[in-house]
């Protein structure tokens, strides 16, 4: 047996394969889907560590028998944190590879389990304030020591500020205080105590900034960290010299202002981000832990590890299939649509068979384990974390700019201390000099112009029931080329509803219909009960493989497929039988209603479209493509190839080969993916920008950058104009910082500005980033 050279999944035999296309396919949708996008895997950067994004290095050479595992790691906030984590993790005996994303806070590990256990690999990657764990446990520490480096920070910070303005800046402007000796003991006791308050801010609040610059300089890759913390550092190294040398001019107010503003600035970022992802409501756990073993009619419940090939589970209704499998007793109707997206519950009989995460809906099943015990749902769960793993970060456009930008300030302080001593100035003029570039080149209003942008942004999409889970999203919607909208569930509820009723006595046998429907729990019987008002009551229930009867108002009534109508005895005339067959063509269900010798009508079920799917794909294709990826064949996509907005529809498109689909468009453009379904999530992850429907499964949200929580795709056009918004604000907030550094800086360059008034200047820029970040971005 092969596999499937799109999706890996395994192929028929034969395998689907054409002329016009090297390879063999499992099903028509991936063949259709090679056929139109190509092989563009090499457009597409593949799974190399950040360190091999960053340096150009080629990806490590991972053994056959090693394993993998995956972590959840805390403290990551740029694509520095990645290379430096993955070069950490790689200088450990035992670990071939890693792989680290920062903006899904996962990490990747390929290792030796004789030479390393998993959970040793947790400790190896922590420290340096960042945090390794379990990739399914959840860990709220980082809020709440967030919270006390603020409090902290600030209170020791009004300490410092509290004895500048009574002692200090009035020397400054030369007013002297007339009850106090700076020079003697008591001015020695005033200078330890704001030495030590300000080491305190800096080296407590500021040690995630300072932790940034150490990744920074280590990664090789100057970042908006290194600046601050150059700024910041400088002015209080120079202070404490200054101490030590009796001078009564210290700037450690210029760095407990930069740490606390940046600092301030990052937390309420996370703060609004947090506060928005807390709106999501508890999703449904969807992985199967445990099973029913079943063995000549007695049952043990298992671990589902503890599952080999050949046994036997029993799955009740309302159950999820532990494993993949093949029913060897039971018939029941069976609803994939979590890892299909087929709205549509088959119906499984002795000899089928079904997939791990399925969920039995209307009778009990024994399922026989497949010979890998492994189900579909977890293989799709594996590929969604391999993927989020190797995903990297998007770098903010701010860390861009500082890559030259920081050196550049550097050299130019440099030079201008070099110079101010070559023409004759003191040592302490040069140091000042340089000092004073360093401090009007930093720090705040670069450092506040992303965050306080995307607080904005964040707040008001959570105001329009949007949770931005990323960052990424307010840097990558403004280059998205392609929209890929799921099918089932996105653009349609995912629900079925009786789109029409043929035959002369339709109301009848719609109400009748819905007296015997309402007493069975299968989907279509849901949908034909809502249909009908005031059904009246049904006797003698009875379920069968194809359907349901029942005695209603006297009269036996039979539910279900035309075949079973018949086998009751039930005459089906040829209008309505060519009804049946014609709403099976345009991928509906039909459901024959009889009585009295006779069938009498057609019910047609089909999927609830979302009223607002055309006005949302109108308002996404004037300026992108937009492409339809189902799973669905047959009439019930032709609608969409026939809409003028969307370009491109792939169906018969398999779970496996979604995500693989999403990385051949990226080799064409930046892509944007909106979906719902568990069957969704690798794509999700895969995209440039992954859009959940907060109505979909935890697995489809995980993988998400955001999720609409109102479950109205109309948010979708919606993300996209707060996003571009957004994104316009952050370069309106730098054009402000480089602005002002563009006159700034050449003024501390000639000597025009000291310190203090350097440090005016700079509070000045930022709040102007306040404002400008405050304001409405719609």
């Amino acid at each position: 047996m092969t596999d499937c050279t799109l999706c890996d999944r395994p192929t028929p035999d034969p395998p689907i394969t054409d002329e016009s296309e090297d390879g063999v396919f499992c099903c028509r949708g991936c063949l259709e889907v090679s056929k139109a996008l190509g092989d563009a895997s090499a457009d597409v950067p593949d799974e190399q560590t950040v360190e091999a994004r960053l340096d150009g290095e080629t990806a490590a050479e991972v053994p056959d028998e090693a394993e993998e595992a995956f972590l959840a790691v805390d403290g990551m906030h740029c694509a520095t944190c990645e290379a430096f984590l993955e070069s950490r993790a790689v200088d450990n005996a035992g670990v071939y590879d890693a792989t680290a994303s920062y903006a899904t806070d996962t990490m990747r590990l390929a290792y030796d389990p004789e030479q390393v256990t998993e959970t040793e690999l947790g400790d190896s990657v922590s420290g340096y304030g960042y945090r390794a764990r379990e990739r399914d446990r959840k860990d709220d520490s980082d809020a709440d020591e967030s919270v006390w480096s603020l409090v902290i920070g600030g209170f020791f910070g009004m300490m410092v500020m509290m004895w500048y303005v009574i002692f200090l800046y009035p020397t400054y402007f030369g007013y002297d205080p007339p009850f106090i000796d700076l020079s003697g003991a008591v001015g020695l006791y005033l200078f330890g105590n704001i030495w030590l308050f300000s080491t305190v801010v800096l080296g407590y609040t500021g040690w995630p900034i300072l932790r940034g610059a150490f990744v920074s300089l280590r990664a090789g890759h100057p970042n908006m960290d290194l600046l601050v913390a150059l700024a910041a550092v400088s002015s209080y190294a120079y202070s404490s010299v200054a101490i030590a040398l009796g001078r009564t001019h210290l700037y450690f107010d210029v760095s407990v202002a930069i740490i606390l503003v940046v600092t301030l600035g990052n937390y309420y970022e996370r703060r609004v981000k947090r506060r928005a992802a807390g709106l999501l409501s508890d999703l449904t756990e969807s992985r199967v832990e445990e099973a029913r073993r079943y063995d000549d009619g007695d049952t043990e419940t298992v671990n589902v590890a503890a599952l080999t090939g050949g046994d036997h589970v029993l799955v009740k209704p309302g159950e999820r299939v532990p494993t993949d499998g093949t029913v060897v007793d039971g018939s029941a109707a069976v609803d994939e649509s979590l890892l299909t997206g087929e709205p549509m519950p088959d119906r499984k009989d002795e000899g089928d068979e079904v997939v791990g995460g399925s969920v039995v809906t209307d009778a009990p099943l024994v399922v026989e384990v497949s010979a890998d015990a492994t189900s579909t749902l977890d293989r799709l769960v594996e590929l969604l974390w391999s993927i989020q793993s190797a995903r990297p970060g998007i770098q903010r456009l701010a860390d861009k700019l500082a890559t030259v930008f920081v050196p550049t300030v550097v050299i130019l302080a440099v030079l201008a201390a070099g110079w101010t001593l070559a023409t004759g100035g003191a040592g302490v003029a040069a140091l000042l000099v340089a000092l004073t570039v360093l401090i009007v080149s930093c720090p705040c209003a670069l450092g506040l112009a992303t965050p306080l942008a995307i607080a904005a942004g964040i707040r008001e999409a959570s105001a329009a029931g949007i949770v931005v889970a990323t960052e990424a999203v307010f840097e990558e919607v403004p280059d998205v080329d392609t929209v890929v909208f799921d099918k089932t569930g996105t653009l349609t509820t995912g629900e079925l509803q009786v789109v029409d009723i043929a035959g002369d006595e339709g109301d009848t046998a719609l109400r009748r219909a819905a007296a015997v429907e309402s007493l069975s729990s299968h989907p279509v019987a849901e949908a034909i009960a809502d249909r009908a008002d005031d059904p009246p009551s049904a006797s003698e229930f009875e379920n069968h493989a194809t359907g349901v009867s029942g005695v209603v108002d006297g009269e036996p009534v039979v539910v279900g497929t035309t075949d079973l109508l018949e086998s009751k005895g039930l005459t089906v005339p040829k209008a309505l039988a060519s009804r049946a067959e014609t709403a099976m063509r345009d991928g509906n269900r039909p459901v024959a209603v009889g009585w009295d010798g006779r069938a009498r009508a057609v019910l047609v079920l089909g999927e609830r479209s979302r009223p607002e799917w055309e006005s949302v794909v109108d308002s996404l294709s004037s300026s992108r493509e937009i492409v339809v990826l189902t799973g669905d064949q047959g009439q019930a996509v032709e609608r969409y190839r026939d809409h003028s907005g969307i370009d491109e529809v792939f169906a018969g498109v398999p779970p496996e080969a979604k995500a693989e689909t999403v990385e051949r468009l990226r080799g064409h453009g930046t892509v944007a993916m909106v979906g719902d379904g568990s069957n969704d999530a690798p794509a999700l992850a895969a995209a440039d920008l992954g859009i959940a429907l907060g109505s979909g499964t935890d697995l489809a949200t995980d993988a998400a950058d955001a999720i609409l929580i109102e479950d109205d795709l109309a948010g979708v056009s919606t993300l996209f104009d707060i996003a571009e918004g957004t994104h316009g604000r952050i370069r309106q907030n730098l054009g402000w910082a480089f602005l002002y550094n563009a006159v700034a800086i050449p003024l501390a360059l000639t000597g025009m500005l000291n310190p203090l008034f350097a440090a005016l200047a700079m509070t000045t820029s930022s709040l102007l980033v306040v404002t400008n970040s405050s304001r409405s971005l719609r």
